[in-house]
């Protein structure tokens, strides 16, 4: 009988460890600093949210949203994988992001799994029309006072094109003086972005390395294999920095060890 109860104890434990870890939210907090950022956009504050891959956080995604809501943004940012090409549901994802559009302007970029699903079109047709700001190799501009930053997003090389040409053409004919901010799925083409003198990059795709290890990191991610150079955090080399926002859902992997689902708030300064 004790055998027995230990074993549903530690069963109960178990499960709790692993719903924590796969459904408490947080959010990470990181000020960028730039004297290239206008004086209109100092303050200016952007969350943003990646890898959901179909996940439910709440009915009709009510604690996500509540989440995003309270970081109060100026802008919303979705790096890739909305969807999950195991688990096809674009409904359950919409959900959140039609209450995100009421919140703030929102920009999204493609991650692997919506090419993998061959299904882009009707992904960018379906956001388009709930109003989010899709870019497929493409930028804007956005303006404050007179005084304008650019937004571009690439899509993923999974597409066929590598992510410097996508770079290429998302900038052609716009000022490589202003800050500019990529919006990309994949930290490990950091080399590029850096090669492409872009100031600011926020990425997902590894979700954090999948298990975390305490002063180790994450252990595994996709297209980076075991001991990940780019899992979670922020990185900098020249004048350009990256996000690697550790995203909110799981794909093959179905369990998040240590690695709490993320949401990054990225407040613009001018130094």
């Amino acid at each position: 009988m004790k055998k027995l109860l230990k074993l549903i104890i530690f069963i109960v434990v178990v499960y709790i460890f692993l719903y924590v870890n796969n459904n408490w939210l947080v959010t990470t907090e990181y000020v960028h600093e730039s004297d290239k950022i206008p004086a209109s956009f100092d303050g200016f504050k952007i969350t943003q949210v990646t890898d959901l891959h179909d996940a439910s956080f709440g009915e009709n995604q009510s604690r996500l949203v509540e989440k995003v809501r309270a970081t109060n943004p100026d802008a919303i940012f979705i790096t890739g994988d909305l969807v999950d090409s195991r688990r096809y549901d674009l409904e359950n994802s919409l959900q959140a992001v039609r209450q995100f559009v009421k919140i703030a302007d929102v920009y999204y970029v493609i991650g692997n799994h919506e090419v993998a699903l061959n299904l882009t079109d009707e992904i960018y047709a379906a956001l388009i029309e709930i109003g989010v700001h899709v870019l497929p190799n493409e930028a804007l501009l956005l303006e404050r006072n007179g005084e304008q930053i650019v937004i571009a997003g690439i899509e993923d090389p999974l597409m066929g094109q590598d992510v410097e040409q996508s770079i290429d053409q998302a900038m052609q004919n716009i000022n490589k003086d202003l800050f500019t901010i990529l919006l990309s799925h994949r930290p490990e083409q950091f080399e590029a972005y850096v090669k492409k003198d872009i100031d600011l990059v926020m990425t997902g795709h590894a979700h954090g390395g999948q298990i975390r290890v305490p002063f180790i990191g994450g252990l595994v991610a996709p297209s980076q294999g075991m001991m990940p150079k780019y899992s979670a955090g922020i990185f900098e080399e020249q004048q350009t920095k990256m996000v690697v926002n550790r995203g909110l859902g799981n794909s093959l992997f179905p369990y998040r060890i240590l690695n709490l689902p993320e949401i990054y708030v990225i407040q613009l300064n001018k130094k």
